[in-house]
């Protein structure tokens, strides 16, 4: 069928559309999902998600390197997602993606909707006894990040494998973007490179083999961030050779999350094959798998979330933009600062005539979800898309103030 696609806007993408002014998901129109469906709701278009794991398989292995993509399954954990992402290739091969965890719950829900043990990836912090009985019990691989958790674990599993997670002391991020994993201020993840010796004893009073090196040490970074993610990752080739060198046998080094995704007016995509030759630059020599467990990556462009306008209101000068949603259900701004952008769906590529305040409907002061923001002339009954919230959105959802859980719905074509 014939079709108008404007290309005028910097979050557009196959999937996420203008077409004839209107804003389409999935090759579908915005508003009329909404209509069909009612809001709050998300709309995810799944076809982005495999054209994202195969965009990073495909750079990994041009780039002459043994890989593993796991997702971080915090980010997106919908079953309907997930049995996607299981179809995408058999447990273990090349085209699949295994699963990054981090709380014994979610060992659980990537058992219960079709991940083997040997696919489960579990690097958390701060176990309790309880938590580490449970990861134990599951026999998943553990990647520990204090020293005082490897000791835990050699005293109630002597003898046992395990990885590591380092604090290189270095961190990618996007510009202005808070960066928590490793930087120059001490964080709470990680052991340090100079006390990996310590690491070494602790393993060798329990019989304990150090089998991964695993680092996280990036926040939504994009193609300009490169130059730190490698130096990151010359830190990290130091310390693996060291851990080789005192005989460990190193078989991944697992370089994490952070990769980002446009997300801001200016954004360009991450350059994969720059960023898959850093890493084959500095791991290539170490001859193991290269694994990265990204969620925004993967998840964040897939999903859309539509909230009709229920008022519109000049208070004092500033316009106030009312939606049926809120910060129980769309949270990312509130805890990462990550800008959201609303669409008004009828005019997707608009004139702006107004900077307005989009606000939600929990009854809280801070329940804004954008200021200042360039909008067309909005009317109480529009439909508002937000989009790139695939990620750390609805996974977060609260039920505060008693409001529900947003629906949601999948597509698997582009029609």
């Amino acid at each position: 069928m014939a079709r108008t696609t404007s290309r005028l806007t910097w979050w557009d993408r196959p999937g996420l559309e203008v077409r004839a002014g209107r804003l389409s998901i999935a090759g579908r129109d915005a508003e009329s999902i909404a209509r069909e469906h009612g809001t709050p709701l998300y709309v995810h278009d799944l076809v982005r998600v495999e054209e994202q794991a195969r965009g990073l398989q495909g750079a990994l292995g041009a780039a002459g390197l043994r890989h593993r993509v796991r997702l971080a399954l915090k980010a997106q954990r919908e079953p309907t997602f997930l049995a996607f992402l299981r179809a995408l290739g058999a447990p273990g091969s090349p085209e699949s993606v295994g699963m990054d965890v981090c709380s014994p719950m979610e060992i659980r829900w990537a058992l219960d909707h079709g991940w083997g043990q040997e696919e489960i990836s579990y690097t958390g912090t701060n176990l309790s006894a309880r938590d580490l009985d449970a990861v134990l019990t599951a026999g998943v691989h553990l990647n520990v990040d204090l020293l005082t958790q490897l000791d835990r674990v050699g005293t109630r599993a002597p003898g046992s494998t395990v990885g590591i997670r380092i604090n290189p002391r270095i961190g990618a991020a996007y510009p202005g973007g808070g960066q928590t994993y490793a930087g120059d201020r001490p964080t709470k993840f990680g052991i340090y490179p100079e006390h990996l010796g310590e690491a070494l004893a602790i393993a060798r009073r329990h019989d304990l083999t150090i089998d991964t090196v695993h680092v996280h040490a990036g926040y939504l970074y994009l193609t300009d961030a490169l130059p730190i993610v490698d130096e990151t990752m010359r830190r990290v080739a130091e310390a693996t050779r060291s851990l080789v060198e005192a005989g460990c046998p190193i078989v991944e080094v697992n370089t994490g999350g952070g990769l980002g995704v446009p997300f801001r007016p200016g954004d360009e995509p991450l350059d994969l094959e720059a960023w898959a030759s850093v890493l084959a630059r500095h791991l290539g020599p170490l001859d193991v798998t290269v694994g990265t467990e990204p969620g925004e990556f993967l998840a964040k462009q897939c999903a859309v979330h539509l909230a009709e306008v229920v008022s519109v209101e000049d208070r004092d000068g500033t316009t106030f933009i009312g939606l049926d949603t809120g910060w129980n259900v769309i949270n990312e701004h509130f805890v990462y600062r990550i800008p959201y952008h609303p669409i008004l769906c009828r005019a997707a590529d608009g004139e702006p005539v107004a900077r307005v305040t989009v606000a939600g409907h929990i009854n809280e002061g801070n329940d804004l979800l954008a200021e200042d923001h360039p909008m067309p002339q909005v009317e109480e009954g529009d439909i508002v898309a937000i989009p790139n919230v695939g990620s750390y959105n609805a996974s977060m959802t609260s039920v505060h103030c008693l409001r529900p859980e947003a629906p949601a719905v999948f597509f698997s074509d582009r029609a």
